[in-house]
């Protein structure tokens, strides 16, 4: 077998499979044994029927069908890897030439990433926010730790903000519940999440055994939207109590034996974790000023394929969380036609940005070992939320580990885009993200930056 390419446009190819009728010939005889196999001859077993038999009884034609669909996935995979090709498409597969006995000939045609002239990296400078860590950075992770250790007590008196309640709600519409709107005994807490809009300025004031009626919207169902009446009823009012900030809390909370030292500690993760913010800030940065020097050809097939595919994701988000595709577009200020340009804009530049990062991929020839798709796999797993086994149980059933590599190959490639430019923060000072670490914390010395991650 060899195969041909011919460049059709910067982003479609036609690839051309020549195949010896002589290297069919393992096919047509697998295809003979399972036709077969699937048809019952007096006087030979299932299975075991000859050729010209079979010839007789379902046609030469019918075989040589059934022999030339099993053996065109492969012809066209092998192809696809003799010439290092990445398709973005569906093949567009042509039988061009198929005679008994002779040559065969099939063409596909498909889509491919551009070839892109990409800027000079060095000259590209961009501006992130200042690593600034303040108290009120700190008094946050503390009162959330806090929070973790807290303690509830049931009070007396009105509901008031950040209360832990036990409520009982009813929707009505028209003096008629609605049945797939009534909870009981319910926890909520005020001023943290507001289910429906009205309900903390209803219960605030009111103490438990008392009821409250007040009108609103449902957020979601077949009611969404729609004027309803809402009773509430508290049950009980518990009081949120914060373990004091001293040495029996950092103790408790963490390892340190000091409120000081916990401090510290938390400092420093916020501190980190700006710095985080600032790597991801200048990878966005730095890809958003390369794409946008860039004017290439993009599939117009994947194109409209991706918008169709986001549109949709759009519209079931909006369909769970109840809200029309007409108030979205209100919210955003948006019309439909300026919905379709904006979505449109996001797809081009994110193909854009993809073909971007392959090319690099290809060009500086990245490669990746076994620790890092695992160590990739295990922070998406973290990331989603997920048990990691479960997730990796779902990527292995389908057929997601190619993605995984595609993702860790894209990251490493937009690495060294952000290596090769120049990152400075709003006070001016020089970020060299070279050598950040995964964890926030930056390389020393020309030894740890082998370590150094962006």
């Amino acid at each position: 077998m060899k195969s041909t390419t011919e460049t059709l446009s910067p982003t479609r190819i036609k690839l051309t499979i020549e195949v010896p009728f002589e290297e069919f010939k393992p096919s047509l005889d697998a295809a003979y044994k399972t036709i077969g196999s699937q048809i019952t001859i007096p006087g030979f077993r299932q299975g075991k029927v000859p050729a010209v038999i079979v010839d007789q009884r379902v046609g030469r034609g019918a075989v040589l069908d059934e022999a030339i669909n099993a053996a065109l996935p492969g012809w066209y995979n092998q192809a696809l890897q003799d010439s290092n090709i990445q398709p973005l498409s569906q093949p567009e597969i042509d039988l061009a030439k198929f005679e008994d006995g002779e040559p065969i000939e099939v063409t596909a045609e498909i889509d491919v990433r551009p070839e892109l002239t990409l800027p000079d990296i060095s000259t590209i400078s961009v501006t992130v926010a200042d690593a600034e860590i303040s108290d009120d950075d700190v008094t946050e992770q503390l009162t959330a730790l806090q929070e973790r250790f807290a303690t509830f007590a049931e009070v007396q008196r009105p509901v008031a903000e950040g209360d832990f309640l036990t409520i009982d709600l009813s929707a009505a519409q028209n003096g008629e519940d609605i049945a797939e709107a009534q909870a009981a005994g319910m926890p909520y807490t005020v001023g943290k999440a507001t289910m429906l809009e009205g309900l903390d300025e209803a219960l605030i004031g009111l103490s438990a055994g008392e009821t409250k009626t007040f009108s609103t919207q449902l957020v979601g169902g077949d009611l969404a939207g729609q004027d309803v009446d809402v009773t509430v009823t508290v049950k009980d009012v518990k009081e949120q109590q914060l373990p004091e900030l001293d040495e029996e809390f950092a103790q408790t909370a963490s390892e340190f034996d000091t409120i000081d030292e916990l401090k510290a500690d938390l400092t420093d993760r916020v501190t980190r974790g700006k710095r985080m913010e600032q790597a991801n800030e200048a990878r966005d940065l730095i890809l958003d000023e390369i794409v946008a020097t860039i004017e290439a050809p993009l599939p117009e097939n994947l194109v409209t394929e991706e918008i169709t595919n986001r549109r949709q994701q759009i519209e079931q988000q909006l369909a769970v969380a109840g809200i029309p595709f007409q108030q979205y577009l209100d919210d955003e200020e948006q019309t439909v036609d300026e919905f379709e340009a904006d979505l449109e804009k996001r797809v081009r530049d994110a193909l854009i940005a993809q073909f971007v990062l392959d090319q690099v991929v290809a060009d500086r020839e990245f490669g990746i070992d076994d620790d890092e798709l695992s160590q990739h796999i295990m922070r998406r797993a973290q990331q989603s939320g997920e048990d990691p086994n479960g997730f990796i149980q779902h990527i292995m059933e389908h057929n997601h580990v190619p993605e995984m590599v595609s993702e860790v190959l894209r990251g490493k490639a937009l690495a060294s885009l952000v290596e090769s430019a120049k990152v400075v923060d709003t006070s001016g000072n020089v970020i060299e993200l070279s050598k950040l670490r995964a964890d926030g914390t930056f390389a020393e010395d020309a030894d740890d930056e082998a370590d150094a991650t962006v």
